[in-house]
């Protein structure tokens, strides 16, 4: 299956928290949307990995992207090295996207600086012909594929963003799959273990970032990214 559009994310709930927006925008536009999450979050402080794969289905089938991978790397260890890049190439391969989005630039998880830098060095390394991988269950070698285009999307620290995304049809859907991972976020019935992100401030703050992302454009709610090269485009009136 080829996508348009592929976003990594380090955890099951960074693509939706960093992107969900702007995944179900391009979805209801007609794009192939997929997703392929990094690690199942293992070492959350609350729920469990089995419980985040089955809170990143429902968040999937919400969003409505036509797949969804988890590639299992060790949560909070994983490392940017051949092994691992690798892997990223294969899935890269194997959906063939024009753009992919990942985790931000700079962040304070570790893990999510990390997988930046790996999807990204992953994105190039995969349109060198000398490099041979095989998808799971295939016996020919994959052909070199390259994205066109690599963003960051934003996550806990408020970078600034290169550019923004108008979402307002879309900031509901957005909600409802982040909320789908109801073990990670705001719930006051909850006995688990206080988080950063199990606030009602940080649902909040997601909601009233993208508020105010759209008010510097003069729309309701936007999502930010960051971009590795100048992002370009046709004519000036591309520009709203």
């Amino acid at each position: 299956m080829k996508l348009d559009i592929l976003v990594f994310g380090a955890h099951p709930d960074d693509a939706e928290l960093g992107a969900g927006a702007t995944m179900a925008k391009e979805v209801a536009n007609g794009k192939k949307v997929g997703i392929v999450d990094l690690t199942r979050g293992e070492l959350g402080t609350r729920g469990s990995a089995r419980i985040r794969d089955e809170e990143a289905a429902k968040a999937a089938k919400i969003l409505g992207v036509s797949a969804r991978e988890n590639l299992g790397f060790a949560d909070g260890f994983f490392v940017n090295d051949k092994e691992h890049q690798l892997e990223v190439i294969r899935v890269i391969r194997k959906y063939r996207p024009e753009i992919v989005l990942c985790n931000a630039i700079d962040d304070r998880h570790i893990d999510h600086g990390k997988g930046s830098k790996l999807v990204s060095d992953a994105c190039f390394l995969s349109g060198l012909l000398k490099i041979n991988t095989k998808a799971d269950g295939v016996d020919s070698w994959q052909d070199p594929w390259r994205p066109k285009l690599v963003y960051h999307f934003i996550q806990w620290k408020n970078l600034e963003p290169d550019f923004v995304v108008d979402v307002s049809d879309f900031i509901e859907t957005k909600t409802k799959a982040i909320l789908a991972y109801g073990s990670q976020f705001y719930d006051p019935n909850s006995d688990e273990p206080e988080t950063p992100i199990s606030s009602k401030n940080f649902i909040d703050s997601v909601n009233y970032r993208a508020r105010d992302l759209g008010r510097l454009i003069g729309v309701a709610h936007a999502e930010g990214f960051n971009v590795e090269r100048y992002a370009a485009v046709d004519r000036i009136t591309d520009l709203i």
